[in-house]
């Protein structure tokens, strides 16, 4: 009816599940409130690219206002969720304001690094999960090199140049091959008592091989790479203890002072206030259409969401699997208001990519696997086309060419030294 109001649809996240949602409510009945703890969207699969220098942190944010300028019935609010209420459908936010009724919800929060029970290691070892955490490695990494070039003493300076990543997923790999390109061929001119080329970069993995969700031909690929590169990789690592001083991996300990962790992803705490059942990792584990079961009012995606495939395996955690469940769980609340079943998700894997360092990455689409100079060229062309903006886009480009040629990074800056 003409005076009827609109249904309120909230979205909980500014990300790329959240967003893909709230665009398809473009010009739709509905009113819609987009909720996000920062004020801009943030390119997460190149935030190892902040975390090293090679890019500046707006070369991959644009401000989610601006993203939804054309949506002009979303509402952008600043806020920080602090718990979901089923029973009254409200959101209870942090600060402690007044509370958010919706009718609809769609949460996709993102998730954490995870620290398997430890995380009194999480102030020695940073993850990179969000804008944040890449300054705050990027301050480490060059800040190591600024004291290695003071000390007058040889295994403190050893400690201050051994660089120790723990987890080898795609972010670790793509961290150990970025720094060793940069101890070995960017810096090494800049230091007058220190050779950055002695640096050691290891790289630690649980696991019997690297990037296990790529097959075990390009696991390998990728550690000879990243071994040509001079980076130190060891598989079947379990960390036990990680300090001020360094990291224990079983009766050994590495001194270090930069400790990165790219092991593990937590989902968001929000997912214990739905009282809806959860697998290990905290995320909920959603009914076939995204919902979360019990209340088909509240749609779950992105890391937040446990979905599983056909073939009982689980969907990855991956930006275009965020895409296409945002996008999903819109449709099928649309479908839910014309009071039509809501439909289940399949998801479509568009193949995955992991850059290993110059002219080296690794490419899976369906049969199709390659390596080398060819998945490098696409790697690059991927990430440019899916960033947000011509700006970024360009932008980017630019940094990437001057790195190239020059083997230099533009944005070497050190914006506080404490800690």
């Amino acid at each position: 009816m003409p005076n009827q109001t609109p249904p309120r649809i909230v979205i909980v996240g500014g990300g790329f599940g959240g967003l893909a949602a709230a665009k398809h409510f473009r010009g739709k009945p509905v009113d819609v409130t987009l909720i996000d703890r920062t004020n801009h969207h943030v390119f997460q699969p190149l935030l190892y690219q902040v975390a090293t220098a090679g890019l500046a942190p707006s070369d991959i944010t644009v401000p989610i206002r601006w993203i939804l300028r054309r949506e002009t019935n979303v509402t952008v609010f600043l806020g920080d969720v602090a718990a979901v209420e089923p029973a009254r459908r409200e959101l209870r936010l942090a600060d402690g304001g007044a509370p958010v009724a919706y009718d609809y919800l769609i949460l996709a929060p993102g998730a954490r690094h995870a620290y398997f029970g430890h995380d009194a290691w999480e102030p020695f070892a940073p993850g990179l999960k969000s804008l944040e955490d890449a300054l705050e490695i990027r301050r480490r990494f060059l800040l190591a090199f600024e004291r290695a070039e003071r000390t007058d003493d040889a295994a403190e300076r050893d400690a201050l140049t051994t660089f120790v990543i723990v987890g080898g997923g795609p972010t670790g790999v793509e961290l150990a091959g970025t720094m060793i390109e940069i101890v070995r061929r960017a810096l090494p001119r800049d230091f007058r008592r220190v050779d950055t080329r002695k640096s050691r970069v290891i790289l630690l993995e649980r696991g019997p091989r690297l990037l296990p969700s790529f097959p075990e031909s390009l696991s390998a690929r990728a550690r000879a790479d990243l071994e040509a590169l001079g980076v130190e990789v060891r598989t079947g690592a379990v960390v036990t203890d990680v300090n001020a001083r360094g990291v224990r991996v079983g009766s050994e300990f590495i001194p270090s002072r930069a400790v990165f962790w790219a092991a593990g992803n937590m989902a968001s705490p929000l997912a214990a206030s739905l009282g809806a059942p959860l697998d290990d990792a905290g995320r909920v584990l959603v009914a076939p259409d995204l919902s979360v079961p019990g209340h088909p009012e509240i749609f779950v995606v992105g890391d937040l969401a446990a979905v599983r495939r056909e073939d009982g395996s689980w969907v990855p955690g991956v930006a275009p699997a965020a895409n296409q469940e945002g996008a999903h769980a819109a449709r099928n609340l649309l479908r839910l208001l014309d009071g039509k079943p809501t439909r289940p998700y399949r998801y479509v894997n568009k193949g995955e990519l992991t850059v290993i360092g110059r002219n080296r990455a690794v490419a899976v689409f369906g049969n199709l696997r390659f390596a080398g100079y060819a998945a490098w060229l696409l790697w690059l062309f991927v990430h440019i086309m899916y960033l947000v903006g011509f700006r970024n886009r360009a932008i980017v480009l630019v940094e990437w060419a001057y790195a190239y040629f020059t083997f230099q990074r533009g944005v070497r800056l050190i914006t506080s030294s404490e800690g």
